[in-house]
């Protein structure tokens, strides 16, 4: 049976999470709709990066819910909740240095769920991805490790999107690259979305933020300090001095 057409892709309810000893969320809670982006935004240490983690799984946590698509996820170990559908790029994009472009997004297909499923994304053939990102075209046969980081952060992303995820979580997607390429890719998340995908993007960038996301949720010392729409985000942060 299929959940209700207003179910959202994710649901975040009550999240903790914790490294070792150390508590890092203390009952986060927050949701992305079907083709929806969201922004989750905060300073360096704040736990943005922890979240990312403790939905897919790889962190010690616990929530009152934590579902895709209606399917809870809680129990799950992070391959099951990487072939239910999402698509994770941690900040250090963890590419096969070894290997070249076109065999990280081969190597990234083998990894399609058998026999597909109801939150299969859209397929992206590998001409569509250099469509997507025009760089990794002219790059398809340089090894991932002779890449510069923002060429890695696009092979990330590529990579990702072969698996064929309904929703993509993206950690700071802009760090440490240059401002052209973020350009590139504030175009690209753009197309992923108009694609129908949805989106969970942690950043500091809030101009990338602004570009592509609906609503952005404001993170400090592991706790929601703010949500809303993404226009109102500046007047929002100014006062609270979340960046300060």
């Amino acid at each position: 049976m299929n959940p209700p057409a207003d179910t959202p892709m994710l649901e975040v309810d009550g999240l903790e999470a914790w490294y070792g000893e150390a508590k890092i969320l203390f009952g986060l809670s927050l949701t992305v709709a079907p083709g929806e982006a969201v922004a989750l935004v905060g300073r360096n240490g704040a736990g943005k990066s922890t979240t990312m983690k403790a939905v897919m799984g790889l962190v010690r946590r616990r929530a009152r819910r934590l579902a895709l698509h209606g399917q809870d996820i809680a129990a799950l170990p992070t391959y099951a909740i990487a072939r239910l559908g999402i698509g994770y790029v941690p900040e250090d994009r963890r590419i096969f240095t070894d290997l070249t472009v076109t065999e990280n997004l081969d190597l990234g297909r083998r990894a399609v769920r058998p026999g597909g499923g109801s939150l299969m994304g859209p397929d992206w053939p590998r001409e569509a991805l250099f469509e997507l990102f025009p760089n990794l075209a002219a790059l398809r046969d340089r090894l991932g490790g002779q890449m510069s980081g923002g060429e890695q952060q696009m092979l990330a992303v590529a990579r990702a999107l072969v698996g064929r995820p309904a929703l993509l979580l993206l950690d700071e997607p802009s760090e440490g690259i240059a401002p052209i390429i973020v350009e590139q890719m504030i175009n690209a998340l753009g197309a992923l979305k108009a694609s129908g995908l949805s989106l969970l993007i942690s950043e500091q960038n809030t101009a990338l933020c602004s570009a592509v996301c609906n609503r952005a949720y404001v993170i400090e010392q592991g706790e929601l300090r703010w949500q809303g729409a993404m226009s109102d985000l500046d007047s929002a942060v100014e006062p609270m001095r979340i960046f300060g």
